[in-house]
């Protein structure tokens, strides 16, 4: 059985593989691709439409604890192609 997360844009559950796990680091949300970086999480659809619709309504502030603004444009390179894996790169 695949472990189910749900997503902080859309609020519909999905399979863990299927969402990207983020974290605050500082100020800062950062993109945890192996689900191993230390503190609290919060999952994502990587689709623009989830993205938006959780800055909209302040869930990555809600879901990491944290207070004050996140810097997001790490996550928005990453939806806007920066910094993805190309040609079996590792």
């Amino acid at each position: 059985m695949n472990p189910v997360r749900m997503c902080v844009g859309c609020r519909t559950r999905a399979p863990r593989s299927a969402l990207l796990r983020v974290v605050a680091v500082e100020a800062n949300v950062i993109p945890d691709e192996r689900a191993t970086m230390p503190g609290r999480g919060a999952w994502v659809h990587e689709t623009h439409e989830c993205v938006d619709a959780a800055l909209r309504r302040r869930a990555f502030v809600r879901a990491l604890r944290v207070s004050g603004p996140l810097d997001t444009q790490t996550i928005e390179k990453r939806l806007n192609g920066y910094g993805q894996k190309v040609n079996g790169s590792k």
